[in-house]
């Protein structure tokens, strides 16, 4: 199982809303050879984490995608996508035009500067746990182990609804 975050706070180059942008990113990952899309959760709306006072709210999803496929070949096309919707990294947790995150990737265990896996502050958002739940509710953290019950409420409080 292969889990991408989904996420947008700033409008696309062409006007169009964060939503807007999620969804075509959704579509362009059911283009990428070799990978089908299993699932896709509903729509949250979320506060920015770290807070950023004055920064748009964040749309988020996950998106469950099927298939064997090199970690690093995936991130790197993950990159293509968020270049396409003009994705840019002026300082870390800029708002952003879209922003996907490889999540997990079969269970792949990585910490190297290029590659981390599973994700590494996953565990602590609920703008990513809540949607993962929909498209995957038996997912267990694969370092530690804990089940999304178990994760959701460790949570410290944020902001969220669904749309």
């Amino acid at each position: 199982m292969i889990l991408v975050g989904i996420g947008a706070n700033l409008p696309g180059a062409d006007g169009s809303l964060p939503r807007a942008t999620c969804e075509a990113a959704a579509a362009a990952l059911q283009t990428l050879p070799g990978l089908r899309l299993a699932c896709l959760s509903g729509w949250w709306e979320s506060a920015p984490v770290p807070p950023m006072p004055g920064a748009p709210w964040f749309v988020n999803g996950v998106a469950r995608l099927e298939g064997g496929i090199d970690p690093a070949t995936l991130l790197a096309a993950l990159h293509g996508i968020e270049a396409a919707h003009h994705r840019e990294r002026p300082y870390p947790n800029a708002p952003r035009t879209l922003d996907l995150d490889l999540l997990d990737c079969n269970g792949t265990v990585s910490d190297t500067p290029a590659l981390r896996l599973p994700h590494p502050r996953l565990a602590s958002r609920a703008f990513v746990l809540r949607p993962l739940a929909e498209v995957a509710p038996e997912w267990r953290h694969p370092v530690t182990g804990a089940g999304l019950p178990e994760l959701l409420a460790a949570l410290p409080p944020q902001e969220i609804r669904r749309l």
